[in-house]
């Protein structure tokens, strides 16, 4: 069992004993501490709409077994705490973002452990933007959790629980409202899609998203129950339902999501995967040709982005892993489209962070635009293969020798180390690093041809395999 506590949140599996596992002792810590936080940090309430007594924190879910659970925890620790909650219910994650600034609130919490498996829930924790918090306030949140330095509010000062039933309506319509999305070029394109929901929230906002824009859809693994049909992370190997059904014929396109619709993944007419990595690359083709600007990107995605934008006469910066890293960057460099090669798009004229929805609407503006099969749309873009393998931790591997181990042997290249250790080579690179999310250490490289790509994460994980024994 596993409990991860890290500046973006706290992520752990359901069961088993307290500061082991996410349980609801450490729900309410970890609750407490961040309405401590928020509340420290300007959090009055003075700006939301509804009430100007009381701060006001936003929470939304995804459809996960132990969702109502941790929903129940999370709402009456914000009460206790003098908070006023406003509940959205069965949400995503950007529409649960997008709710904060929306109602003028001063925080959010999405209730999400994103593409990990069904045991695993998490706490994702939001600022009054609607956007994750810094790397400096997550260690706040985490200092005041460890020193249990919190107080909750007396009988006449407890929170109130508004429930919200608009947030999706909100959603979708500013994703229809964008500028580059063009919905009657989509619906008179007659597209015929098919979504893999995976069982959550897609399969709730993505009929409306789809009904909005006039597209034809069948749904697969539609019912929000939380019980997911395969392994949630959108990747070929978990995705053989909806490419044998896209085989069938008949369909435009497939969609993918995981089951809080911040990733999306494409799959071609012919059942072949588009490439979770090309998602990104695909839709930053269209709004650069549309809007001149940079990109940004975290180290472990496709180098197919940098080829894109140079292409379009902008300039490519690369990140940390992980979404506030990467929309911090953005900001620096002015990026006008930016995200992460895990299918994550992040597209600043809608909000500061990865939506599902802005990409699928952005995707099919631009096959509408250019009228051609997805499978041509995929040969237009420069064709790397990435190798994406991992090797579970153990209580003896130690993560900063390991690293460098590597940058020594590496010492020769180009290599990287503002998180984990890459390896820039001329024609390929190789990316080693602890997740974020999983007791696990990543190992992504990427070449001209997937064999190539393997065989140089498999030479980095023997490395690792060495001085694990």
């Amino acid at each position: 069992m596993t409990l991860i506590k890290s500046i973006s949140g706290i992520r752990g599996t359901i069961g088993g004993k307290a500061g082991n596992t996410l349980n609801p002792l450490d729900i309410v810590k970890f609750t407490s501490a961040y309405a401590t936080f928020i509340r420290r940090n300007g959090g009055d309430g003075k700006n939301a709409d509804f009430n100007k007594n009381r701060p006001t924190i936003v929470v939304g879910r995804d459809a996960r077994i132990s969702g109502v659970m941790v929903d129940s925890v999370v709402c009456g620790t914000l009460m206790g705490m003098g908070y006023d909650v406003v509940n959205i219910g069965l949400a995503t994650t950007p529409t649960t973002e997008l709710a904060v600034s929306t109602l003028g609130a001063d925080g959010g919490i999405i209730i999400t452990a994103s593409h990990n498996p069904r045991q695993w829930n998490a706490l994702k924790l939001l600022n009054s933007d609607g956007e994750f918090l810094t790397a400096s306030d997550g260690a706040q949140v985490l200092d005041i959790a460890e020193r249990e330095d919190f107080e909750y509010a007396d009988v006449d000062q407890l929170g109130h629980y508004i429930n919200c039933d608009e947030a999706d309506d909100w959603h979708v319509e500013d994703v229809v409202s964008l500028e580059l999305v063009d919905t009657e070029a989509i619906s008179n394109a007659h597209f015929k899609v098919c979504v893999d929901a995976i069982n959550s929230v897609g399969g709730i906002i993505l009929p409306k998203l789809l009904d909005k824009l006039g597209v034809e859809y069948k749904i697969l693994n539609s019912e929000p129950t939380g019980d997911f049909a395969h392994n949630p992370e959108p990747l070929e190997k978990n995705l053989s339902g909806i490419m044998n059904e896209m085989k069938t014929g008949g369909y435009d396109l497939g969609i993918v999501v995981d089951p809080d619709v911040d990733r999306l993944a494409f799959i071609s007419e012919d059942g072949t995967m588009f490439g979770e990595e090309y998602t990104l690359v695909s839709v930053a083709d269209y709004v650069l040709s549309k809007t001149k600007g940079n990109t940004v990107s975290n180290l472990s995605s496709t180098r197919a982005l940098r080829d894109v934008t140079t292409k379009h006469g902008g300039t490519y910066t690369a990140a940390a892993v992980g979404e506030v890293n990467v929309t911090t960057k953005m900001k620096e460099v002015g990026a006008v489209i930016g995200g992460e090669g895990n299918g994550g798009v992040i597209y600043p004229e809608s909000h500061y962070g990865r939506d599902a929805l802005v990409g699928i609407a952005l995707f099919l503006t631009n096959l509408a635009n250019k009228g051609i099969k997805v499978s041509e749309l995929r040969k237009q873009y420069p064709n790397y293969c990435i190798a994406k393998n991992r090797i579970d931790l153990t209580p003896s591997t130690d993560i900063d020798a390991i690293l460098s181990k590597v940058k020594e042997m590496f010492k020769d290249q180009q290599v990287n180390d503002i998180d984990g250790v890459k390896i820039d080579f001329p024609d390929k690179w190789v990316h080693l690093r602890k997740s974020n999310t999983e007791p696990i250490i990543r190992v992504y490289s990427e070449a001209a041809t997937m064999e190539e790509a393997d065989a140089l994460g498999k030479q980095l994980m023997q490395v690792v395999y060495d001085m694990q024994k």
